[in-house]
């Protein structure tokens, strides 16, 4: 398929319903309001077309934005394109979902996790731990910087409360993902979890909560899943 005919499958596949459960999200730009299981039904037709994939990125519509990273292969990436995306994530569906899961999974993971962390903008910063989360989340143990995850949980201890909203959702996250995915580092990120307790997030006009990470993690203990990798964090 051509890129005018997925963006006019995409119009077609939006719904009226769904616009506005993005817009009570926060969704504030371009989109036809396409449910994420419908996307997956036009990967097929875009997953070998490493052009297209960048193209519908570009485009700035919400739906065909998501589209380009369930497709795109993250290992053919520039540092680049990933730098050009996060800019370009204008709210936190692509932030922590579309940009991050395609970092995590790229040759740059770690280096711009590293950067985005520290941005001022709270959806880069958003971005940042996102894709460190989602890449302990698929990395082998053997692999991980320990020391430096351990810091970054001391981090989010001390400083989640006082961090921008969609932040502290993410550090809440990364938490989690340390505790249920790192076998060495799972007693100290529930600790840490006790510890910072409820994470208060605006979630606008949703029935969305924020999940309690020590009891997210208990959840994953009891079904023998504590440092089970996944094989993908693009979804």
């Amino acid at each position: 398929m051509t890129y005018e005919e997925i963006m006019k499958s995409l119009e077609e596949l939006g719904s009226e319903q769904t616009k506005k459960t993005f817009i009570r999200h926060g969704a504030n730009h371009s989109f036809f309001g396409v449910k994420v299981g419908d996307l997956k039904k036009l990967v097929k037709h875009v997953k070998k077309d490493h052009e297209l994939a960048l193209a519908l990125y570009q485009s700035g519509n919400h739906d065909a934005m998501y589209l380009a990273g369930l497709s795109i292969n993250p290992k053919l990436v520039t540092k680049e394109t990933l730098q050009d995306w996060v800019k370009k994530a204008y709210w936190y569906m692509l932030a922590e979902y579309t940009v991050a899961g395609v970092a995590a999974e790229s040759h740059y993971a770690l280096e711009l996790a590293r950067e985005w962390m520290n941005s001022k903008n709270e959806m880069v910063a958003t971005c940042g731990w996102s894709t460190y989360a989602n890449y302990i989340t698929i990395t082998p143990d053997e692999e991980l910087d320990m020391n430096e995850i351990e810091a970054l949980l001391h981090q989010v201890e001390s400083s989640i409360h006082n961090e921008k909203n969609r932040v502290r959702y993410v550090m809440n996250t990364f938490v989690i993902c340390v505790g249920g995915y790192v076998i060495d580092l799972h007693d100290e990120a529930v600790r840490i979890a006790e510890q910072i307790g409820k994470v208060n997030v605006d979630v606008g006009n949703t029935a969305c909560k924020v999940p309690l990470a020590a009891d997210y993690i208990r959840k994953m203990e009891a079904k023998s899943k504590i440092g089970l990798k996944k094989k993908t964090c693009i979804c």
